[in-house]
């Protein structure tokens, strides 16, 4: 089971955009695309019968999920995750370092 989800809230650990914050908009498999983050340009050819005038295109690219970290807001830091069975039965993530729970 993944640990890092669609639309948690992530910060960058390695490459151009270190220490960066942005939102998961994509996981997959091994890999996640963040909003914002390691943007790159991608040339395109038009295609007039759909209306796309081509050029030069900025979006994003994907990055390693272990690049990434999970936000913790109460520490102001990237954390990393665990899985538990709390009292209900139900699992939940939660933070390693200070053993809040994440959702």
């Amino acid at each position: 089971m993944n640990r890092i989800k669609q639309g948690d809230d992530v910060i960058v650990l390695a490459g151009k955009d270190k220490g960066r914050r942005g939102t998961v908009s994509r996981v997959l498999e091994d890999r996640v695309i963040v909003d914002g983050i390691n943007l790159v340009k991608k040339h395109t050819k038009g295609n007039p019968q759909v209306g796309d005038p081509g050029g030069i295109q900025e979006r994003e690219a994907s990055l390693h999920i272990s690049n990434i970290a999970l936000f913790n807001s109460a520490t102001k830091k990237g954390g990393r995750v665990g899985f538990r069975i709390n009292e209900a039965g139900k699992k939940e993530r939660f933070f390693r370092s200070d053993s809040s729970s994440v959702d």
